[in-house]
């Protein structure tokens, strides 16, 4: 047990947030880890016996429940049970890991890919397979906190550019000396802003100084391009990524994270990785469900399209009633709030008319401090009815809470 009293600096934070958090309880300011009863159709959620919109989802294209990805998953238990025995490369690969796998390179367009039983361990632990003492990874100052970590558990010199600034970027690559190892990391569609990577400068930089390209897609496969295949479709620039990487949690109604790219690259990262060397294989559920999924997006496009213009009714809709919404283009919308309290009001006053938001505060370190935000998004599975009635609920809550005018 840890001693309250003592002045050690575990004791120091866990009082320090103690308090805080106690805080925010008796003010019926405290909205994390709610549990949810019920998922109905995508777009609604149960808590606490009421029926909620929902805009915190990452289930973009409206596949979480799908029948056909549930009964795929269903199968999969029946034949291959809940679990499997262990690491792919020393207790055997299922043949469900290859064919998602398959599924996965010819979705990205690539020779091979690799899975990984989550975006975060993808990240954190790829990136300093590839890179050591001596090289350089160059990362966007507002990419994800699992590349952020990445970089930090590499032994590469981490020089981070300003976000989206192409010409920093360059910068500092020029900086770099000539003949090193070098790897520019940056999300494609930003988590918390909901902006799109330059990618046409990026990679023109990363041609010309010799640099590789890694790109996260978490948030960007189902969203960007006609068709949802992400960002180089958006921008027509098939195969200027070297490093593609994907999560199979957002769009993709599962768990696990993944790299597409060229046969050398997936087989180093089979050998050399230890994310995936040293974890599990991914549940044959989950593998069946993600693999269904990819095939769905394929097969309807209609998904794709309404995801569109659904982001584009939200965001414009927002921006009419006033609210600052940064650069967004895609479902991320943040819904910029500045306080942490003022956040937390919102959200009390959201909530309280059935719409499911939940904050963004600077203080935990996803946002800059005095950037305090609901990080809002919309689905192919809301109509417009669910969209106006949430924009109109913020508009009074924005107004209530001194936040609009």
């Amino acid at each position: 047990m840890i001693n309250k009293n003592s002045k050690d600096g575990i004791s120091d934070k866990l009082n320090a947030l103690s308090a805080y958090i106690e805080y925010f309880l008796n003010n019926n300011l405290y909205f994390y880890d709610q549990p949810l009863t019920e998922l109905k159709g995508g777009s609604k959620v149960i808590i606490n016996g009421r029926e909620m919109g929902m805009f915190a989802s990452y289930s973009y294209l409206g596949l979480l429940g799908h029948p056909r990805i549930n009964q795929a998953a269903k199968a999969a238990i029946d034949r291959y049970g809940t679990g499997t025995h262990g690491a792919r490369l020393l207790a055997g690969t299922l043949y469900l890991h290859k064919e998602l796998e398959e599924t996965i390179a010819e979705f990205k367009n690539t020779e091979a890919a690799i899975t990984f039983t989550s975006g975060y361990v993808t990240n954190s632990t790829v990136i300093g397979a590839l890179t050591g003492a001596g090289d350089y990874v160059f990362s966007d100052t507002l990419n994800h906190a699992s590349i952020v970590d990445g970089c930090r558990l590499s032994k590469a010199a981490l020089v981070r550019f300003d976000h989206n600034d192409m010409d920093h970027l360059e910068k500092r690559l020029a900086e770099a000396p000539a003949g090193s190892t070098k790897l520019v990391i940056a999300d494609a569609v930003f988590s918390m802003e909901g902006d799109i990577v330059d990618l046409p400068r990026l990679a023109e930089l990363c041609r010309a100084y010799n640099a590789w390209l890694m790109i996260d897609e978490a948030h960007s496969v189902g969203v960007l391009g006609k068709t949802g295949r992400g960002i180089e479709e958006h921008f027509g620039m098939d195969g200027a990524i070297d490093i593609k990487m994907g999560t199979l949690s957002k769009t993709i109604p599962a768990t696990g994270g993944y790299i597409a790219g060229r046969k050398d690259l997936v087989f180093f990262l089979r050998h050399f990785c230890r994310g995936y060397i040293y974890s599990a294989a991914l549940p044959p559920s989950q593998a069946a469900a993600a693999g269904e999924a990819f095939k769905l997006i394929i097969e309807e496009p209609w998904r794709v399209e309404k995801l569109h213009e659904n982001s584009t009714r939200f965001i414009s809709g927002l921006k009419q009633r006033g609210f600052n919404t940064l650069n967004t283009e895609t479902a991320i919308v943040p819904i910029i709030c500045g306080s942490i309290e003022r956040s937390l009001m919102l959200t009390r006053e959201v909530q309280r008319h059935d719409v499911f938001v939940l904050p963004i505060v600077s203080n935990a370190g996803a946002v800059p401090e005095g950037s305090s935000r609901l990080r809002t998004t919309v689905t192919a599975a809301h109509d417009a009815r669910d969209i106006d009635y949430a924009m109109d609920v913020l508009y009074k809550a924005g107004k209530a809470t001194g936040i609009l005018g």
